[in-house]
């Protein structure tokens, strides 16, 4: 499994104002026919908002076989499973899926959006960072649509109207070599104790990181923060660093493969994929959910408001956050939005979730753009300064 790194990145969506302009600009492409009508004398397609405009799940796949494409956007194939569940979503459907600049972030995604209204080469799909998707519903670019198992979707991960979902994602965890690490670490608490001088690391700088960002937003609520107060997470690193078991080297697939970030703060998608990936390299990779700062983010599913291919893009959605489309995301992995109801409803893949590093604390309340907005304020300001010296 190879990480992308610029796409770990995206989770920066919430630690960046400054938008990365999209490079390829193009001419403008025909515009879709098929939306204007979908089948069995449904409504448009560009305006249904459930599967029951197109007279149902068999009306919708035949408007979405009609359209024969979907163009999907920044989606790696080695990310979160993205490359079976592509070839299975064309597979099962017959749709073409075309797909574009994989290692790119949600700003580039709503670039394209903005910048190919009328566009054929359109996304007719995104899946945004939880900060972009929270403004793109308020800026209107986004269709509301509510698939069929939307109300196994927690209420808290969900725009009301369906217009941004939550659809898979990962916690804070803490990631460590036991070949290494006597002791594994698995609290923020227990990261204090001498025995791990010099070991303990983040995935980049929390003031461009968005896995780091989210390290110290954690370590915030374990130590009396909350989502309204990052700077107990900071305070932590400052004594961390004081201790000597901050590690300046960031974390990355090379770093814990060599050894040089025995202890690595990440999210857990991509710490349990190191499990797997360097089990046969001498790596014995354990991952841990701190009990005592639990902190999630996921990504949301939406459907671009001037899709090319409107049927297949709800299609798309569909295919998501269905149960073999959800249990996908577990292969790579990550945690599915509708984990507890597949759970208990008997559908959960057990193999896929016995991978997971378990959860004691699910996390469920999520921070707002404010408060984002606000702790990347305060992170800026004040982590040089924490871990100088």
């Amino acid at each position: 499994m190879t990480v992308h790194r610029a796409r770990a990145a995206a989770f920066a969506a919430v630690l960046t104002a400054a938008a990365l302009s999209l490079t390829a600009c193009g001419s403008a492409g025909s515009s879709a026919k098929s939306g204007d009508a979908a089948q069995g004398g449904a409504k448009d397609a560009k305006t249904a908002t459930s599967a029951a405009d197109f007279g149902g799940m068999d009306g919708l796949i035949a408007a979405a076989k009609k359209e024969g494409k979907l163009h999907v956007i920044t989606l790696p194939r080695d990310w979160a499973n993205y490359g079976k569940i592509i070839d299975s979503f064309k597979a099962k459907y017959g749709i073409e899926v075309e797909e574009e600049n994989p290692d790119g972030s949600s700003q580039d995604e709503i670039n394209a959006i903005n910048s190919r209204k009328g566009q054929d080469r359109a996304p007719d799909v995104v899946d945004l960072g939880s900060a972009f998707a929270l403004q793109a519903v308020k800026d209107g670019i986004l269709a509301p649509y509510k698939v069929a198992t939307f109300d196994k979707v927690p209420d808290t991960m969900k725009d009301a109207n369906g217009a941004a979902v939550n659809d898979y994602g990962g916690y804070v965890s803490i990631g460590c070599d036991a070949k290494k690490i006597a002791n594994c670490p698995k609290t923020f608490a227990d990261l204090l104790k001498p025995e791990y001088k010099g070991q303990v690391a983040l995935n980049g700088n929390p003031t461009k990181s968005g896995s780091a960002f989210g390290g110290v937003y954690a370590a915030a609520l374990a130590n009396g923060g909350s989502l309204d107060n990052i700077q107990p997470g900071i305070d932590f690193f400052g004594k961390l660093k004081q201790s000597g078991n901050f590690n300046p080297v960031e974390s990355t697939p090379a770093t814990v493969e060599k050894g040089e970030t025995p202890i690595s703060i990440d999210w857990s998608y991509l710490n349990a994929g190191y499990t797997d990936e360097f089990k046969d390299k001498g790596v014995d990779w354990k991952v841990s959910i701190p009990t005592d700062g639990s902190y999630a983010q996921f990504y949301n599913q939406a459907v671009n408001k001037w899709a090319p291919h409107p049927a297949a893009a709800r299609l798309w959605q569909e295919y998501l956050f269905s149960t073999e489309g959800q249990n996908l995301f577990l292969g790579g992995y990550a945690t599915p939005s509708t984990f507890e109801a597949l759970k208990k409803d008997g559908t959960l893949d057990a193999a896929g979730a016995a991978k997971l590093p378990a959860v004691e604390k699910p996390f469920t309340t999520f921070p707002t753009v404010d408060q984002i907005n606000a702790a990347k304020k305060v992170v800026t300001e004040n982590w040089t300064k924490a871990i100088a010296g």
